[in-house]
């Protein structure tokens, strides 16, 4: 068996690490695994508003294509109802834009939201369409003028949504175009 001689005025060689290296790696690797916790909750947060606009876009856009080439008045009465005739109850009997004037299509209401073919969606609760329709003046888009007395409509729909836990529907976008006869 062979002896060491271990000279007193070197130091021992260390073997492991010492308890401030240990606390030090583990700060080190909590701090990285915190970082990645909240970075992936800002991504579902972010992927949550995508689809919650990319849906609204959607409904808003049925509306859009439903209404794409309807007469901006009855063809019958002409400019004499401003909104649904008298004898249009349904959605399916409205024939002109200005029917849709201050429509609300909801899933809580149970009329909505509805599609291009005038259906309602399946299971979309807490979504809703609001549909406003005014005259404007066809030299100034923006000038609003009495219902009736121009041939160019803007149509307004706005897309809200109310989560389970929201006490108040968020307007999720807003989708405005002209329709000219």
């Amino acid at each position: 068996m062979r002896h060491r001689y271990r000279d007193p005025n070197r130091p021992a060689l260390r073997r492991g690490f010492t308890l401030i290296e240990s606390a030090l790696a583990t700060v080190i690797i909590g701090t990285g695994v915190l970082a990645m916790v909240a970075a992936q909750q800002t991504f579902h947060r972010q992927n949550e508003w995508a689809q919650r606009s990319a849906n609204a876009m959607r409904l808003a856009g049925e509306i859009r294509e439903l209404t794409f080439n309807m007469p901006p008045h009855d063809p019958v009465t002409g400019v004499e109802f401003w909104g649904p005739e008298p004898n249009e109850i349904l959605v399916d009997d409205w024939d002109d834009i200005d029917d849709f004037d201050a429509a609300v299509f909801s899933f809580d209401l149970g009329n909505g939201p509805i599609t291009a073919m005038r259906s309602p969606f399946e299971a979309m609760p807490g979504w809703a369409q609001r549909i406003f329709v005014s005259n404007v003046d066809p030299f100034d888009i923006g000038v609003t003028v009495p219902q009736g007395t121009s041939e160019m409509i803007r149509v307004e729909v706005i897309v809200e949504y109310q989560g389970p836990t929201d006490l108040e529907p968020a307007e999720i976008t807003r989708l405005v175009w002209i329709q000219p006869r």
